[in-house]
């Protein structure tokens, strides 16, 4: 287990160990995610948002922005 100290700031350096396990460096974005109450996973947001393309692959049937527009129209016009 690693472990380091937290500044009076709220601030913690990322081991080097750790950051070449996750592939990061300064500049680079990470998300906390919590797991558990109290329990927190330190995840890399390195990948760009095209990587995400084709990950659901195709809708069954397609929209038209209209279509999308009204549907998103009528979902708000049932919010209180």
């Amino acid at each position: 287990m690693i472990t380091v100290r937290l500044t009076s700031r709220g601030r913690v350096t990322i081991p080097a160990q750790v950051r070449q396990s996750l592939r990061v460096t300064g500049g680079d974005r990470v998300e906390f995610l919590e797991v558990a109450p109290g329990r927190y996973e330190l995840i890399a947001a390195t990948r760009p948002v095209t990587a995400l393309k084709g990950m659901f692959g195709k809708p069954a049937k397609g929209m038209t922005v209209e279509q999308m527009n009204a549907v998103i129209a009528a979902r708000g016009a049932e919010l209180p």
